[in-house]
């Protein structure tokens, strides 16, 4: 099972180049041109914040080509301290 405490490293890839105003819609995540796709890099406290980006791609109609963790988990100290294991 998940430890809720720690959050998580994505890539998410899209298809095209993401003007400055499309990179608006995702705060907090850092954006690289690669070819002809955008790759969005940042770290989300939980899955709520994973499934709440894919929306935003969707309702953005962007093609998703790929998601996957960077292997880097981080601890939310704040939420160890609520008594949440």
């Amino acid at each position: 099972m998940n430890n809720p405490s720690k959050s998580t490293c994505y890539e998410i890839r899209v298809r095209g180049h993401l003007s400055q105003t499309l990179l608006g819609a995702f705060p907090g995540l850092h954006a690289e041109i690669r070819g002809g796709e955008t790759l969005l890099l940042g770290t989300l406290p939980d899955q709520a914040a994973l499934h709440g980006v894919l929306a935003q791609i969707e309702a953005l109609c962007l093609e998703l080509i790929e998601l996957r963790t960077c292997g880097k988990s981080v601890s939310n100290p704040e939420r160890d301290h609520e008594g949440h294991a």
